[in-house]
């Protein structure tokens, strides 16, 4: 598997209950690094821009509010096959249907607070990052 970089996004719920370390932890622990790491407070079009894929359905203006309704924390991971290692390391999107020893198993509220968000395939990955990281921020 190649050397790759995902984007993850540790959400307003879990930066309120101080878990950006436990989540840290994890990520570290699947073998995948940090090369890029900020606590943000994203502003309305940051998210509106980020979730646009979804800005048709029922849930977008309750998305948007929860994602700028605290402090996050955005990065940049790398590691063989970064993408699927995250997914798989963050668990279902439904804590409940989240294998144990996930992040969003062992960490998460609900469906809605559900601890992270990861990219979904390295194109999209590219494009996460380019929002939120220049290069020079990103340092393997």
């Amino acid at each position: 598997m190649a050397l790759e970089r995902t984007f993850s996004i540790i959400k307003p719920d879990a930066t309120a209950r101080n878990l950006t370390g436990k989540v840290n932890a994890m990520i570290e622990a699947a073998g995948l690094r940090i090369v890029a790491q900020k606590r943000i407070r994203m502003t309305r079009g940051q998210a509106e821009t980020f979730y646009a894929v979804h800005s048709a359905r029922p849930f977008f203006g309750e998305l948007v509010d929860f994602m700028t309704s605290g402090p996050v924390v955005v990065q940049v991971l790398e590691g063989e096959g970064a993408v699927a290692k995250y997914r798989e390391v963050m668990g279902a999107t439904d804590p409940s249907k989240a294998d144990a020893g996930t992040i969003r198993k062992e960490l998460a509220l609900s469906i809605g607070e559900n601890t992270v968000h990861g990219s979904d395939a390295p194109e999209t990955a590219a494009i996460e990052i380019a929002q939120f990281f220049s290069g020079n921020e990103i340092v393997g």
